[in-house]
């Protein structure tokens, strides 16, 4: 004790900082470390889901399942044919919703996916067919399939086709169709239903050409590489694009189409630098879905938003959603938009954060703060941050500037109710008026009250 006090004092402090303040008046050196009881009324609840026997190896074990996937590309194929939709079925981004609930952006990809079905020919009429019901909604998540932003998908919309080749397990995404006034983003003008028919009659059909001619494509592995040159798969995947597209090229110059076909169908590809994001997120999803319905496991195995409710689903609380509002992104505006004009958070791309991408893989992605708000401090602060609420470190997705260490991956429950930190998500907005498109790109968090209910609903099925 006497030799503790001849040196000098050094202290680490936590909670409130009255004594840290104090000490440092008094020239003592503070280490502060960041610390906040669990969220509110979670005691009971907590104390019995970290006692529960199976916890520990269920989350092993859905680690394990998730970090084996191998995602590959292996055909492009019309949503009718590869999700059995009918002429008046249409699928969306998010949990469950109808038409009376849902947001401006998500009722503006509605009305245009009925106008490109040719189920009305002005899509102000749309309203009356889903408020009658004769047309069904149901989301994406629900058919194996996820869709950007909105992610309405339409039996004559062109569908990627993703397998893990060890178990034959398949997941599907729509076409990503470019920024701007784009259909995902609510859009329905005469040039997005235009561009979703040149998509139909020549972009899918090229695709699935080159595709079937090259054989698989390996899309975990070039994440891998896009992770290591800047990209994090959610809003930059300008590296993955063009690799994708180097995979592709020989193969869709042989395709044997009109050379204008070709030409216009490389030249849409290689201009959009989110072209690849709607390979990454089924490949996120085919990981994931993996690690569902494992009893015991509080890894969350999706994120996902309708404009309106932000919904998670965890494994050992099978397909059951937990939802609260949707946030409002906070970042970068497009133009003269502004913060009125910026719908609340949309689309299943935080399927990516959930896997381990975005915004938990910002520190790989310095380049993309300009593009969302922030500084590069933050980028590194954001991933440093994920790994106190995450369950591993991706054994194939490594952050250079963090000497190569893995991006945190498995969202867990438990970690997230405790520390009060929330999933850092990095996306786009979309306008709250339907058909006005896109307005910017920020960050968002989920609700905070939806982690605890799904808490209470794994503490109720404690062993």
């Amino acid at each position: 004790m006497t030799e503790l006090l001849r040196r000098d004092p050094q202290l680490i402090t936590a909670g409130v900082d009255l004594f840290a303040d104090a000490a440092q008046s008094q020239a003592a050196r503070v280490t502060r470390v960041d610390w906040a009881p669990p969220m509110a009324a979670t005691t009971d609840d907590l104390d019995a889901v970290l006692a529960d026997a199976r916890r520990v190896e269920a989350n092993a074990l859905a680690v394990q399942r998730m970090l084996a996937v191998r995602a590959m590309v292996v055909d492009v194929v019309p949503a009718a044919e590869a999700l059995g939709l009918g002429p008046h079925d249409l699928l969306h981004a998010g949990p469950p919703i109808d038409w009376e609930r849902a947001s401006g952006p998500m009722r503006g990809a509605l009305m245009g996916a009925a106008l490109f079905e040719n189920l009305v020919t002005d899509p102000e009429d749309a309203a009356g067919l889903l408020q009658r019901g004769e047309i069904t909604l149901d989301p994406c998540h629900h058919h194996d399939a996820v869709g950007p932003m909105a992610g309405v998908v339409s039996a004559s919309m062109w569908v990627f086709v993703i397998e893990d080749p060890a178990t034959g397990r398949r997941t599907y995404c729509s076409l990503n169709e470019g920024l701007g006034k784009v259909l995902r983003y609510g859009a329905y003008s005469e040039e997005v239903i235009t561009r979703l028919r040149w998509m139909s009659a020549v972009l899918g059909p090229v695709l699935q050409t080159a595709i079937r001619a090259h054989g698989p494509i390996d899309v975990t592995s070039i994440l891998a590489q896009m992770v290591q040159m800047g990209d994090e798969a959610h809003n930059r995947n300008r590296a993955g694009t063009l690799m994708l597209l180097r995979e592709l090229m020989p193969a869709i110059i042989e395709s044997g189409f009109p050379s204008a076909d070709l030409a216009e169908a490389a030249r849409f590809v290689a201009g959009n630098d989110h072209f690849f994001l709607n390979l990454a997120m089924p490949a996120c999803k085919l990981a994931l879905d993996a690690a569902r319905d494992i009893p015991g496991s509080t890894m969350v195995v999706a994120m996902a938003r309708n404009g309106t409710d932000f919904g998670i689903q965890v494994s050992g609380t099978g397909d059951q959603w937990f939802t609260g509002p949707a946030q409002v992104p906070e970042g970068l505006f497009l133009g003269d938009y502004g913060p009125e004009d910026a719908n609340p958070d949309i689309g299943d791309s935080a399927i990516t954060e959930t896997a381990g991408l975005g915004g938990f893989a910002m520190a790989a992605a310095p380049a993309i703060v300009r593009f969302v708000g922030g500084t590069v401090s933050d980028a590194l602060a954001n991933t440093r941050r994920m790994y106190e609420i995450t369950l591993a470190e991706h054994n194939m997705y490594s952050v250079p500037v963090l000497d190569f260490r893995g991006t945190p991956a498995g969202i867990d429950v438990t970690k997230v109710v405790r520390t009060g930190i929330l999933p850092q998500i990095n996306t786009g907005m979309a306008g709250k008026v339907a058909g006005t498109g896109q307005v910017g790109a920020g960050l968002v968090t989920p609700p905070a009250e939806i982690f605890p209910a799904a808490l209470a609903e794994l503490a109720r099925r404690t062993a």
